[in-house]
């Protein structure tokens, strides 16, 4: 079986290549080799890792960790060897969090002590907070049912769990994040004076996972916090035996004016179609709590990566190839739509854009939105990559960031790797430098660069 799948990549390389000038006539089997051997033996992104994480850790937009990072970012796509490295303006919101305390009072069980972490873009409590009573419920038709009568004035507690029966871990965050990112606005709705929505993780630990909270137009803005799983099971429980129990909750976060930050940009400029251009990013920033190695400074870090091996090796692609770091993914994605928006007006054509964003495990393959005869082609790069164990190509993929480009033509590709730890980490204290295995991170970025030498060698 492998002598015929080794044949079959022997002839189809050789179908390829024999359209391709002589500068291109390489055996992909030998420069990929050459890209993983690279990425292996080097630690410069490890490096660049380790400084986002404890240098500009909480590198939340509007910050000036945020800042730092730009400044550092720049100069390391400098030093990796792009030919032009420049920020590209970017509007962005400014929110802060406070003091944050969360208790229970009870006079079956007294006084317990609850893990909480504001949800970005919360209102927030005076400095004395707020000491009501609270209602458990698991969806919005829940809380509907019951009415505004008995909601209003009162903290609403969300505790549906993620679904841990769904084996994509990404779905499962998807069967209960909605609690968090609109919980509040459907609360307020009923007159509801806070939220504390159960973290969005498989897990079960102490670490509040915090995310974006939005307001529908005309909605009261009331306080949102998450509370950590192991403190969300203790609510409930205490609840079932004492339903009169109150919750006081402080947090003294605030939003501010919206300010200015930046997308960083470099390239290394194509040798044949300098016009058509290939993104390959993630998001530079990360929540306040964190220093967001996983979510995202892994992603910026591996898109470096990138253009390092590229330069090192001396890969000279024949289309302009970007690592682009997005600015305020987690808030309200403006660097990406920035990016998409500058580029339409430059009349910039995108032959291709790959998000790396779903943290730096073990690199599993790539997800393509593509269909049909493209589709196909794109899969039948997987043999190139099978010595090193990467084997998922199928249809799916593209991010948030990238997203905007597909109005422009450019296939969206998202970087898949094993995804099962990666709740553990994302938007928490717990996604920390340590968290992140030096093999996997360079297995990860070698993966992206190889993949985007063949998709430019090849047409794809």
């Amino acid at each position: 079986m492998f002598k015929k799948q080794k044949v079959k990549r022997v002839i189809f390389t050789l179908f390829l290549l024999s359209s391709f000038p002589i500068l291109y006539c390489q055996d992909p089997t030998i420069l990929i080799r050459s890209v993983f051997t690279e990425a292996l033996t080097d630690l410069t992104a490890y490096r660049n890792l380790e400084y986002l994480c404890k240098e500009t850790k909480g590198r939340i937009v509007g910050s000036s960790q945020a800042e730092k990072a730009v400044q550092y970012t720049f100069k390391a796509l400098k030093d990796a060897g792009a030919d032009t490295v420049w920020l590209q303006k970017v509007p962005v919101p400014s929110w802060q969090r406070g003091i944050e305390k969360c208790s229970i009072i009870s006079s079956l069980h007294g006084t317990e002590d609850l893990t909480i972490a504001a949800l970005g873009l919360s209102e927030g409590t005076s400095a004395e907070g707020l000491t009501l009573n609270v209602l458990e419920v698991h969806d919005f038709e829940e809380l509907k049912a019951l009415g505004k009568n008995r909601v209003e004035g009162k903290i609403v507690f969300f505790n549906r769990p993620v679904d841990n029966t769904l084996i994509n871990s990404f779905s499962g965050y998807g069967s209960a994040v909605n609690q968090r990112t609109a919980g509040a606005s459907e609360a307020s709705k009923l007159g509801a004076a806070a939220v504390i929505v159960r973290s969005a993780t498989h897990f079960t630990d102490d670490f509040p996972h915090t995310g974006v909270t939005l307001y529908a137009a005309g909605v009261k803005r009331i306080p949102a916090v998450a509370v950590s799983t192991l403190d969300a099971d203790l609510l409930s429980r205490i609840l079932r035996d004492d339903p009169a129990l109150k919750v006081h909750l402080v947090s003294t976060c605030r939003n501010l004016p919206d300010t200015w930050s930046y997308n960083v940009i470099g390239e290394i400029r194509g040798s044949v179609k300098p016009g058509e251009i290939i993104t390959v990013g993630g998001h530079l920033d990360g929540w306040d709590i964190t220093e967001g190695a996983h979510d995202d400074a892994g992603g910026c870090v591996q898109a470096i990566e990138m253009i390092r091996i590229f330069s090192k090796l001396g890969i000279r692609p024949k289309r302009t190839v970007r690592a682009v770091m997005f600015m305020n993914e987690e808030v309200s994605g403006t660097g990406g739509r920035i990016y998409a928006e500058e580029a339409a007006k430059k009349g910039e054509s995108h032959y291709a854009a790959l998000e790396s964003d779903r943290g730096v495990t073990s690199p599993r393959g790539f997800g393509f939105d593509a269909k049909g005869e493209r589709l196909e082609k794109l899969k039948s790069v997987s043999s190139w990559f099978a010595p090193y164990n990467i084997r998922d190509f199928d249809e799916g993929g593209g991010g948030s960031d990238i997203a905007p480009l597909k109005a422009l033509g450019a296939l969206q590709i998202g970087y898949m790797p094993d995804t099962q730890r990666y709740f553990a980490y994302h938007h928490s204290a717990n996604d920390t430098f340590e968290q992140v295995n030096i093999r996997e991170l360079q297995l990860g970025s070698a993966a992206i660069a190889s993949l985007i030498y063949l998709i430019d060698l090849f047409d794809l």
